[in-house]
């Protein structure tokens, strides 16, 4: 008996973290992290409580988002190989059960995120709106999605400066804008190495539709924005938001890195190519972050 209620504990567990797509979180919220580690100073001190509301304030709502997406796709989700397996399609979770839980954890998260400040509240709601209710509906009706759910994306590395500050600046503006263009190069080529996968369920991910020499050419533009902004803060315009000329050029290495990948999905256009691009695209992100908090507590 004990041993089954072991095992069902450990199924409830799992359809947990996969209704909330904990990978996912835990990724997004290492961004959030990164913001606050960047934003606070002698004027906002760190706060170990707040860091902590942050950072399961910020899981509930990225948890929520995904929990209500699943809701909304369980029929589509059904159609492709990597979610068919997702609780809802599944049959292990019904979708009351999958709504009452996106429902606790967007309460959850967007009071913590209050108690920080209203702020930081406000873009958290603002995030699992857009990536609910305008991001989700568009992905079967036009590539365009991409577009919107970059907005959502985005908001996690600002967020956390919002959290240490109160304040949304140009700064914060900034950590926006780094995320917002990197989610362009990432997610098209998780839509190109998984096209055939979304083309079952309707969904319109690359920006022409297709695994093309267009698709690619946009992909490298939007590598090469990333870089741009990625740079912004060693120009000296960025408010308190700094880095040195050293960590620029780790910086610039690293955009190369990623560019020199995104030219070889040009060259290639093959889904191997698509895969080996998003995965240096989620360590250039990772990377990034790393390098401006190890340069501001250096200098």
């Amino acid at each position: 008996m004990e041993q089954t209620a072991n095992f069902s504990f450990k199924n409830i567990f799992n359809d947990f973290k996969a209704i909330t797509k904990a990978g996912l979180a835990v990724s997004v919220l290492f961004s959030s992290i990164a913001g606050y580690l960047l934003g606070f100073d002698d004027e906002h001190p760190f706060s170990w409580s707040v860091l902590v509301m942050l950072s399961i304030g910020g899981y509930c709502m990225v948890g929520a988002s995904n929990a209500f997406n699943q809701v909304i796709e369980k029929d589509l989700d059904a159609l492709m190989d990597r979610t068919k397996n997702r609780p809802i399609p599944a049959g292990r979770m019904s979708s009351n059960t999958a709504l009452i839980i996106a429902s606790l954890l967007t309460i959850i998260g967007i009071t913590l995120l209050y108690v920080i400040n209203p702020k930081s509240a406000m873009f958290g709601a603002i995030s699992i709106f857009l990536y609910t209710s305008i991001y989700t509906p568009l992905k079967t009706v036009t590539p365009l999605s991409v577009f919107v759910g970059a907005f959502p994306g985005a908001i996690p590395f600002m967020l956390g400066w919002v959290a240490a500050t109160g304040e949304f600046g140009i700064e914060a503006g900034t950590l926006f804008l780094i995320q917002f263009f990197w989610q362009f190069p990432h997610f098209w080529a998780i839509g190109w190495f998984l096209y055939e996968d979304y083309e079952k369920a309707g969904f319109f991910m690359l920006p022409s539709g297709k695994k093309d020499k267009s698709t690619a050419t946009q992909i490298i533009l939007y590598t090469f924005w990333l870089l741009i902004a990625s740079l912004l803060p060693v120009l000296g315009y960025t408010g308190k938001l700094h880095i040195s000329i050293i960590s620029a050029v780790v910086v610039f290495l690293l955009g190369i890195w990623m560019l020199f990948y995104a030219t070889k999905l040009y060259q290639n256009r093959t889904p191997k190519a698509a895969r080996t691009l998003m995965l240096v695209s989620v360590s250039y992100i990772s990377l990034l972050q790393i390098v401006y908090i190890v340069d501001k507590f250096l200098r």
